[in-house]
């Protein structure tokens, strides 16, 4: 997995801006919900895929992991597809334009309905209770390309787990406008995926010095079982 690296000058000016170094670390695990971008066969299979990132393999692992914390505490898994369909050759006309002939035709062959790149990871660990929410766009959350927005209010939901490929693109998307919809979004250092640490690291910098908060797996389920276990307290 990635080398994760955040220099101590960015925790220090995000204490400074808003009083702690995790300032999202009192959520509410009933309230949560983990939103796990793009873990596709279109990103992660070898011969398949149109855009693979080797170290999306890496955090399937951490995504479970924190998929069974967050529904034994309370919350919801929300598992992202990135999907093309024909319309979006007009209504997102300048991707398909701005990329050359043989990368489009091979995202578009792994990214359409209905075929293997389109296909969640098979070592995922999906349950039946859980959502499947498929995006048009690099952001789950920018108008029109899912109905995310709209089943996590339903459900009560004010704080989200970002995790996914790649890190500074979809997740990253994903996540700063999550904040600017008023959630309270946190991306998980080794649950993200990039292709290398510098665009990695330069992502989880840019979002936590004003986006959101930005946790490791460990200190996030360590969260959700304490906060779990306080409220049980309290009731």
């Amino acid at each position: 997995m990635h080398t994760v690296s955040i220099p101590q000058s960015v925790v220090d000016r995000v204490v400074a801006r808003r009083g702690a170094a995790h300032p999202f670390a009192d959520l509410d695990p009933a309230r949560t919900a983990l939103v796990v971008v793009d873990l596709q066969n279109g990103f992660m299979m070898d011969g398949v895929g149109h855009a693979v990132c080797p170290t999306a393999r890496e955090i399937v692992p951490n995504v479970n992991r924190l998929a069974a914390a967050v529904r034994a505490t309370g919350g919801k898994v929300f598992w992202i597809r990135n999907t093309h369909y024909d319309e979006c050759f007009t209504s997102w006309s300048i991707l398909h334009d701005y990329t050359v002939p043989d990368k489009r035709a091979h995202r578009i062959r792994s990214m359409s309905e209905d075929t293997l790149g389109n296909e969640l990871w098979a070592d995922l660990d999906v349950k039946p209770e859980d959502d499947i929410v498929r995006k048009t766009r690099f952001s789950a959350f920018i108008q029109g390309s899912s109905d995310l927005e709209l089943r996590l209010r339903r459900q009560g939901i004010d704080t989200l787990l970002i995790t996914g490929t790649v890190t500074n693109v979809c997740c990253e998307s994903t996540a700063r406008d999550a904040m600017m919809l008023n959630f309270k979004t946190i991306m998980i250092t080794d649950g993200n995926a990039a292709a290398n640490d510098e665009e990695h690291n330069a992502a989880l910098i840019a979002f936590y010095l004003t986006f959101g908060d930005i946790l490791s797996t460990d200190e996030t389920i360590a969260c959700l079982e304490r906060n779990a276990g306080l409220k049980l307290a309290a009731e």
